[in-house]
């Protein structure tokens, strides 16, 4: 897909619909919220998966987003574990036939690892930038606006 990602509905609606186009009334609403990690993951995953649960906002991860977190954890548990595996053999290594230095294969699954997880936590708005266009009700909390009363909020 070219150009931006798309504005969500609901950010456009609090934005005020700045580009004036009509909004997508039908866009899906997903319900029942992300807990259980799969089965077929490992410990060490499935303790990844209960610990990022914990630390994220309540109703920002829903049922229909497991595969993408699922990719994400996966792809975290191989960069942690080739992270330590580079750390202790070092960027270069000797070719196995020849003696010549070369890169760590390690380093190329670091490397390959963080893009997945990169690309999926700007999906699930795991990032600083992601997190700034992500609204997650908040309920029982009212979050003070010092111009709330100037603009009429």
């Amino acid at each position: 897909m070219r150009g931006r990602k798309p504005t969500p509905t609901a950010l456009k609606i609090i934005a005020g619909n700045p580009g004036k186009r009509p909004l997508n009334a039908h866009e899906p609403q997903p319900r029942g919220e992300l807990i259980d990690p799969p089965e077929w993951m490992t410990d060490r995953q499935k303790d990844t998966w209960r610990e990022v649960i914990e630390l994220s906002p309540p109703g920002l991860l829903k049922d229909v987003d497991g595969s993408v977190f699922a990719v994400w954890v996966v792809a975290f548990d191989l960069y942690q574990e080739a992270s330590d595996k580079l750390a202790r053999t070092g960027m270069l290594i000797k070719a196995p036939n020849t003696g010549v230095p070369m890169q760590s294969p390690y380093l190329a699954i670091v490397n390959k690892q963080a893009q997945i997880m990169m690309k999926a936590a700007a999906e699930m708005g795991f990032t600083p930038a992601s997190r700034s266009r992500v609204v997650v009700k908040r309920e029982g909390k009212k979050v003070d606006d010092p111009w709330g009363a100037i603009a009429g909020g």
